[in-house]
């Protein structure tokens, strides 16, 4: 029997992985199959086992490649870079419309399958557990919070911001109003019938949001 080469396996693998994504692109998550991957990918049902003991494996894999190939940490280290240069209305300007145009680009893509993620959450959160244990890196979004949050921290301390809130308080309103534009838009996008308005455009909703945030800094425009 031929020695199975390193390569091999990473090929194998990369394999299955594209297969679940071209797949959870297609179908909602939740109704992704093993049986589907098999079929996508040509492979035998012992062939896929082989390499991944059951789909969740497989998805923790998927989120793991998605988090490499779309991932918004160089640019908005390169907006942050910026903060002794640029006011804090200009910064917070930046980082939320390079995250709407992001949200915009992938929108019928990795933000599609973060947001049914999301929503198997609910029903299966013990799955998910599993998916994301096996998703190795961190998200845009905790990657997000964490960076703005020390940014935010040192601007206060050199007393750039007076912060209405607290700044635990404006990091879980960032949180839970990122994932709502994501929700709203993908919603209206990939799922309604009707044409999108322009109140549901990332772009949109983050301008909203980046005046909300300026409003909770202390920032007067």
């Amino acid at each position: 029997m031929p020695k199975v080469t390193e390569e091999y396996i990473i090929n194998k693998k990369k394999k299955i992985i594209d297969a679940a994504y071209e797949l959870c692109l297609e179908k909602t998550v939740c109704t992704v199959t093993m049986q589907d991957i098999i079929n996508r990918t040509g492979l035998s049902q012992g062939g896929i086992y082989r390499f991944y003991r059951d789909i969740d494996e497989i998805f923790g894999d998927m989120l793991a490649d998605m988090r490499k190939r779309v991932t918004i940490k160089e640019e908005l280290d390169e907006i942050l870079a910026m903060e002794d240069t640029l006011s804090g209305s200009e910064i917070i300007d930046r980082v939320f419309d390079m995250l709407a145009n992001n949200m915009e680009k992938e929108l019928l893509y990795t933000q599609k399958i973060d947001f049914e993620m999301s929503m198997l959450s609910i029903n299966a959160p013990e799955r998910v557990d599993k998916i994301l244990a096996g998703a190795k890196g961190i998200s845009n979004k905790e990657y997000l919070l964490k960076r703005t949050s020390e940014c935010i921290s040192k601007k206060i301390a050199k007393g750039d911001f007076e912060p209405r809130i607290d700044g635990m308080e404006l990091m879980a309103y960032i949180s839970a109003a990122y994932t709502g534009i994501q929700s709203t838009c993908i919603i209206q996008t990939c799922y309604s019938k009707q044409p999108v308005a322009e109140i549901f455009h990332p772009k949109m909703r983050f301008r909203i949001l980046a005046k909300s945030v300026k409003y909770f800094l202390g920032i007067n425009e």
